[in-house]
C-alpha cells in the first residue's frame, strides 16, 4: 500500500485536473482556452484556468483570486473543504477511473477527450490568469490616441482590437504569445513601460487573414501600430518583440515567416538607429534561412535617423529608408 505521500503525489499527476472540475460544474471555455491552459468556467462565476505543470503535476489558478491556486488537492480542498484524509478518499476515485482511462462519472468527458496540454510553467500560468482580469480597449484609448497618435478606427480594426486589452490602472496591454499560448504582456501608458512579472517575451502579433502578403515586424506593439496608420492596415500581419530579441523569439519569428502565403513580403519596420541595424542583419538572416525563394524581404524604416515609426506617425513623416529584395515598395 503507497504511504500518504506517494499517494498525493500521484494524485497530483495522474488526476486531470479538468475532470475535477467538470465533476464540480466547471464547463471548458474553449474560447478562453490555449495549448498551455484549459479554462473552466462556473455557474457561480469562478473561471479558472488548468494547465499541466514542467513538473507533471496538473495545477490551477482562480482567475478571480489569484491566491487560489495550487494543485488538484487545494482544487478540491477549497471548494468542498474536509480534512486532508477526506480528500484523499474523495479523489481516489478520480485517480481510480484514471488508471483504467474511463470517467470519474457518467458526467464527465474522459481526460483523453480532452484537448491536450503543453506543459508550462507556473509562474506562466498565474500570469494567463491575471491577463484574464484585464478589460477590453476602449476607443479611444486616451494614450495610444492622444499622446501616440493612433487613429481610434484603426485600433477597432478586427485584427488588432482582440490583440489589445487595458489594465486596472488604464495602460494599453499587447499580449505575447509563445508555443505554449499567452506568456507575458507588454503594458505602455503615460512614461510608463513595463513587461509582465513573471512573464516571458513572444511575439505580439495581429490577428490573420485571408489574403495577407505582408508580415511587417517591429520593435514594439505601438511601433507595428504606428507603422499600420502611416503605410495601411489592408492584406498585411503585424507582431512585435518588444525590443532585444532572446533565445526564443527567433523560431517564433521564422514560424511566423514560413506560414506567410507564396510571394509575400517580409518587411523589418524597425527603428532608425544602431539597435535597428543590427535587427535587420537578424532578420535576414532568418528569412535566408527559410530557404523560400517566393519570400521577398525588405527593410522599411523611417527617414530620420533615431526615429522610429511612432516618432514619424506623430511628425508626419515616413519615408522609407532603404529595401532589400523584392518590390520596391512595401506599401
Amino acid at each position: 500500500m503507497p504511504s500518504r505521500t506517494d499517494e498525493l503525489e500521484h494524485f497530483r499527476t495522474a488526476i486531470d485536473l479538468r475532470v475535477v472540475a467538470a465533476d464540480l460544474g466547471y464547463t471548458v471555455n474553449r474560447k478562453r482556452s490555449s495549448r498551455g491552459s484549459t479554462c473552466m468556467d462556473h455557474p457561480n462565476g469562478d473561471r479558472v484556468l488548468v494547465a499541466l505543470g514542467d513538473n507533471g503535476h496538473f495545477v490551477y489558478c482562480s482567475v478571480r483570486d489569484p491566491g487560489d491556486t495550487g494543485s488538484v488537492i487545494d482544487f478540491w480542498q477549497r471548494r468542498r473543504s474536509g480534512r486532508l484524509g477526506e480528500v484523499r478518499k474523495a479523489l481516489r476515485a478520480f485517480a481510480d477511473s484514471a488508471s483504467v482511462g474511463e470517467p470519474a462519472t457518467s458526467m464527465v468527458p474522459a481526460s483523453s477527450a480532452l484537448p491536450p496540454l503543453v506543459p508550462v510553467e507556473r509562474d506562466i500560468l498565474n500570469v494567463q490568469a491575471r491577463y484574464e482580469t484585464f478589460g477590453p480597449l476602449p476607443f479611444p484609448h486616451d494614450f495610444l490616441c492622444e499622446d501616440r497618435g493612433l487613429p481610434a478606427e484603426l485600433l477597432a480594426l478586427s485584427v488588432f482590437a482582440n490583440r489589445l486589452r487595458v489594465d486596472g490602472r488604464g495602460n494599453a496591454i499587447f499580449p505575447h504569445y509563445g508555443p505554449e499560448g499567452l506568456c507575458g504582456w507588454e503594458a505602455r501608458g503615460p512614461g510608463f513601460t513595463s513587461f509582465a512579472r513573471g512573464g516571458r517575451k513572444g511575439l505580439w502579433c495581429s490577428a490573420p487573414a485571408e489574403g495577407d502578403d505582408r508580415l511587417v515586424i517591429a520593435e514594439s506593439g505601438i511601433d507595428a501600430l504606428s507603422y499600420a496608420a502611416v503605410r495601411g492596415a489592408a492584406c498585411a500581419r503585424f507582431v512585435s518583440f518588444a525590443g532585444g530579441l532572446n533565445p526564443g523569439q527567433p523560431e517564433l519569428l521564422v514560424r511566423a515567416m514560413d506560414r506567410m502565403p507564396a510571394e509575400s513580403r517580409i518587411i523589418a519596420a524597425v527603428d532608425n538607429d544602431d539597435a535597428g541595424d543590427r535587427f535587420v542583419d537578424q532578420l535576414a538572416e532568418l528569412v535566408d534561412g527559410l530557404d523560400r525563394d517566393d519570400l521577398a524581404f525588405l527593410e522599411d524604416r523611417p527617414g530620420e535617423r533615431t526615429c522610429d515609426w511612432n516618432d514619424a506617425l506623430r511628425s508626419g513623416s515616413g519615408s522609407p529608408q532603404l529595401h532589400r529584395g523584392g518590390r520596391p515598395e512595401p506599401a
